[in-house]
């Protein structure tokens, strides 16, 4: 539920009113006139980038084009020759 303050009251007390969202990261709807003019909302911390998380060594091959199972398939033995 977002807290509604208006305009008039928002320049004001806009240094409380941003401390106090902070603290209880309930987002804040200014109006005007009664009307919803804007909303303030808390930062939500940055997210890891995706292709960042891909740089570690362990993600990289020395041969990215080599096979990555050098045994038969599953789908290439009998069911005698299958495992579990």
């Amino acid at each position: 539920m977002n807290k509604i303050v208006s305009a008039t009251e928002f320049k004001a007390k806009c240094l409380r009113i941003i401390d106090d969202m902070q603290k209880d990261g309930i987002p804040v709807t200014i109006t005007r006139r009664g009307k919803p003019v804007a909303e303030l909302k808390p930062k939500r911390e940055a997210r890891k980038d995706v292709f960042g998380m891909l740089r570690h060594p362990e993600y990289r091959f020395e041969d990215p084009f080599s096979p990555a199972f050098e045994g038969p398939w599953d789908a290439e033995l009998d069911g005698d020759e299958r495992q579990g």
